[in-house]
């Protein structure tokens, strides 16, 4: 703590050098400047305290959610390669499926085409 001039106040003498109680010190300052000193170090540790557990408050929230949250992903993840595995199968089968007789499959798509105009060519004539 300072005092006015910025000399130092409240500082504790060395062995030696000390000055009687109730007495002024070497800076001219009365004891009651050492209990002001003191009563703001206290005032400011209390508040740092505060500060500290508040961070430390927070800084546990975030540990849960981090947790909470790595939790999830790795759900998400097995999620991810079930799927994977499925759309791999079903590409598999599809590749066997086109590999098999292109006549076939030319001609159920001409079929259907062929379906799919007579059903529309129907509903124009119906109107």
């Amino acid at each position: 703590c300072r005092g006015a001039l910025g000399e130092e106040v409240g500082v504790s003498p060395g062995p030696g050098e000390g000055v009687p109680p109730g007495s002024y010190g070497n800076y001219g300052y009365a004891n009651s400047g050492y209990s002001a000193c003191e009563e703001e170090n206290e005032r400011l540790t209390e508040s740092l305290r505060s500060k500290v557990t508040a961070i430390k408050s927070l800084s546990i929230e975030i540990g849960h959610e981090v947790k909470t949250q790595n939790k999830l992903l790795s759900e998400m993840d097995s999620q991810f390669d079930s799927t994977t595995g499925f759309l791999g199968k079903t590409m598999g089968k599809l590749k066997i499926l086109s590999r098999g007789s292109q006549t076939k499959l030319l001609c159920y798509m001409m079929l259907f085409s062929l379906f799919v105009f007579f059903i529309i060519y129907w509903i124009i004539k119906l109107r």
